[in-house]
C-alpha cells in the first residue's frame, strides 16, 4: 500500500483495519486535491476558479437512512424515537463490508479537528473515496498547523464511500445508502451517497452527544460578534438565513452553521461555511458569493455555461439545494480564532410561509424554550417533489436530525444558560409578509437586518411593545427605518378575515405538535404556547 503525505506514522490508516488499498493520500492541500479531483474526473473547474462537482441522485442529506448503534453505552442515552437503531451485530458485518469494498482503491485522508476549543474539540479522521470530498471536509473543519500532523492521534473515525451500496437484510438498514455511527467505538460509516454533507453533519451529531455530558450546549447555529465583543447566537433551519444574516460585514462571523457554548463562551464546531448558492448574487450576498470566485472553493450542483464556466446560481433544474463549501477565512470578517464570550443576544429564525409571524418578537424565558424545542419553519411549494402550499415543518432544537438526545437535555441546558448570562431572546421572521406563500412577498433582507440591527446594538429594548393576539408575543410597534404596518402582520394582508383563520392554524399546529414534549417542560413553558386571545376574535 502506497501511502503519501504528511501524517502520523504510528497512526495509519492500517491501525482502522484498513488493508490491500492501492494507495492513501494524507492530508492533501486544496491544489494537490484539484489535481486528483480533475485526473478522476470528479469534478469542473469553475470561471474564477472554484471546482464544481455532482451528487448526483441524493441532493441533500438522507436522514431515515442513519442510524446509530444501540449498545451498552447508548441504549438508555439515545432518542430513540427520532434516531434509527443498528444492531452492535449488524455494525460489525457494515463495517467488514466497508473494509472489504475499499481495497484496491485510492483513498484520500484528512487528519481535522471539530471544534476551535482545544478542550471540547474532537480530533477526526476522514477518509474518502473522492478527491473531491477530501478537499470539501477540508474546507468545512478545522485544519491543524501542518506540524501537528506528526503526532495527531485520531479519536473519530469517518469511512465514507459513496460507491458502497448497503443491503437492507444484512445491514440491518433501510436502503442502499446508508450513515451508521457507533458512538462507542467512535467511527461513522456512510455509504450509498455521494452527498458532501453528511460527513460534516456526521461530526456534529458526535458532538450533539458527547458535549452535553461536559455542560457544554452544542448549537445547530451561526454566530457572530461585535467589534467590542459582544456575541450573538442564530437559531434556524435550512434556508431561513442563518449564513446570510451573520455574514454581516459590520460584526466579525464567528461561524455560519455549528457552534458549542461552554462555560467559557462560544466557540465554532468548524473552520469553513457551507452556504445555500441558489439564488445568489454579487448584489445581495457579496461576501458569500465573492467565496464562489476563488481557487479551493468546492460547488455543489451548481449549473455551469458551457462555453464560459460562468455559476448560473438562478439554474435549480438540479435541486434547489445547490451548495458553495469554503474556508471560513474566504470571508473578510471572519474571527481568526472561532471563539467569543458568551452571547448578549440569542436570534431565532423562522421562515414562516403562511406569512402571520411577526418580523421580530422579544421573547421571554419560557417562550425561548418553547420555540427552541418546536424549532418552526415551513416549507414551501418548489423546494421538494410534492410540495404544492406551505408546510410546516416542526425540527426540535432546530436540527432535530442532528440531535442524538432527548430534546429536553439541550432544552435544559440551554435555559440555563439564557438564565445564567442574562441573554436577550428573539424571534425572527424571514418568510412571508403580505399573504402566504405565492399571495404575499418575502420579508425585504433590508427590514430583517435593520430589526436585527437595532435587537443587537440594545436599542430596541427601549422601544414600546405590544402582544401579538395569536402567538402571545412581545412585538415592537416602532422601529426607525422600518415601516410601522410592517411591524403588525394583519395590516399587510388584503383580507383580515383570511389572515384570521390562517394563523388559527398555525397556531393549532404549534399546539398539536408541542404535545410531545409537554410531559417534559413546566407550567411556564406550557403557557407560552400559541393561543387564539380575545382580541383577535
Amino acid at each position: 500500500m502506497k501511502q503519501t503525505g504528511d501524517f502520523n506514522p504510528s497512526f495509519g490508516v492500517d491501525k482502522f483495519g484498513l488493508k490491500n488499498l492501492n494507495s492513501v493520500s494524507y492530508n492533501l492541500e486544496p491544489p494537490a486535491l484539484y489535481e486528483e479531483s480533475l485526473a478522476r474526473r470528479e469534478a469542473r473547474i469553475a470561471k474564477g476558479g472554484a471546482i464544481v462537482a455532482e451528487t448526483g441522485v441524493h441532493t441533500g442529506r438522507s436522514p431515515k437512512d442513519k442510524f446509530v448503534v444501540d449498545d451498552a453505552n447508548t441504549h438508555d442515552t439515545i432518542w430513540w424515537d427520532n434516531n434509527g437503531r443498528m444492531s452492535k451485530e449488524h455494525f460489525d458485518v457494515l463495517l467488514a463490508d466497508f473494509i472489504k469494498h475499499a481495497e484496491g482503491k485510492d483513498l484520500f485522508a484528512q487528519d481535522l479537528y471539530g471544534g476551535a476549543d482545544q478542550h471540547f474539540r474532537v480530533r477526526t479522521r476522514v477518509i474518502t473515496e473522492y478527491a473531491w470530498h477530501s478537499l470539501f471536509i477540508r474546507n468545512l473543519l478545522i485544519r491543524p498547523d501542518r506540524a501537528e500532523l506528526a503526532t495527531f492521534t485520531p479519536e473519530l473515525t469517518i469511512l465514507d464511500l459513496p460507491s458502497f451500496k448497503a443491503d437492507p437484510k444484512r445491514h440491518g438498514c433501510r436502503t442502499e445508502t446508508v450513515i451508521a455511527i457507533d458512538f462507542t467505538r467512535k467511527i461513522v460509516l456512510i455509504g450509498g451517497t455521494s452527498y458532501a454533507g453528511e460527513m460534516k453533519k456526521s461530526v456534529f451529531t458526535y458532538l450533539n452527544y458527547v458535549l452535553p455530558a461536559s455542560n457544554t450546549m452544542p448549537m445547530h447555529c451561526s454566530a457572530n460578534h461585535s467589534h467590542e465583543g459582544e456575541s450573538a447566537v442564530f437559531f434556524g433551519l435550512s434556508g431561513t438565513g442563518k449564513t446570510t444574516l451573520s455574514a454581516d460585514p459590520s460584526r466579525v462571523l464567528i461561524g455560519d452553521d455549528e457552534h458549542g457554548w461552554s462555560k467559557e463562551g462560544v466557540f465554532n464546531f468548524e473552520g469553513g461555511c457551507y452556504a445555500k448558492a441558489i439564488k445568489l448574487s454579487r448584489e445581495a450576498e457579496p461576501e458569500i458569493f465573492a467565496t464562489t470566485e476563488r481557487f479551493g472553493s468546492v460547488m455543489e450542483n451548481v449549473v455551469l455555461d458551457p462555453a464560459t464556466r460562468i455559476p448560473d446560481f438562478d439554474d435549480s433544474s438540479k435541486t434547489e439545494n445547490t451548495r458553495v463549501a469554503y474556508p471560513l477565512d474566504y470571508i473578510p470578517n471572519a474571527s481568526p480564532t472561532g471563539r467569543a464570550g458568551h452571547p448578549k443576544n440569542i436570534v431565532m429564525l423562522t421562515c414562516d410561509a403562511f406569512g402571520v409571524l411577526p418580523p421580530i418578537a422579544k421573547l421571554d424565558a419560557s417562550q425561548a424554550m418553547y420555540h427552541f424545542l418546536s424549532g418552526y419553519t415551513a416549507k414551501v411549494a418548489g423546494t421538494e417533489k410534492g410540495v404544492t402550499e406551505p408546510q410546516a415543518t416542526f425540527s426540535t432544537c432546530f436540527g432535530a436530525p442532528f440531535m442524538p438526545r432527548h430534546p429536553s437535555e439541550y432544552g435544559n441546558l440551554l435555559r440555563d444558560l439564557i438564565a445564567r448570562h442574562h441573554v436577550d431572546c428573539w424571534l425572527v421572521n424571514t418568510g412571508w409578509t403580505g399573504g402566504k406563500y405565492g399571495v404575499g412577498r418575502r420579508m425585504p433582507i433590508r427590514v430583517t437586518r435593520r430589526l436585527l440591527a437595532a435587537a443587537l446594538d440594545g436599542s430596541l429594548n427601549k422601544a414600546e411593545f405590544r402582544t401579538d393576539p395569536y402567538f402571545g408575543l412581545a412585538v415592537p410597534t416602532s422601529v426607525p427605518g422600518v415601516e410601522p404596518h410592517i411591524l403588525e402582520p394583519v395590516k399587510t394582508w388584503a383580507s383580515k378575515a383570511e389572515f384570521a383563520e390562517t394563523a388559527k392554524k398555525l397556531v393549532k399546529m404549534f399546539n398539536d405538535n408541542f404535545v410531545t414534549f409537554e410531559p417534559h417542560v413546566d407550567g411556564k413553558v406550557k403557557d407560552a404556547a400559541p393561543k387564539v386571545r380575545a382580541a383577535a376574535e
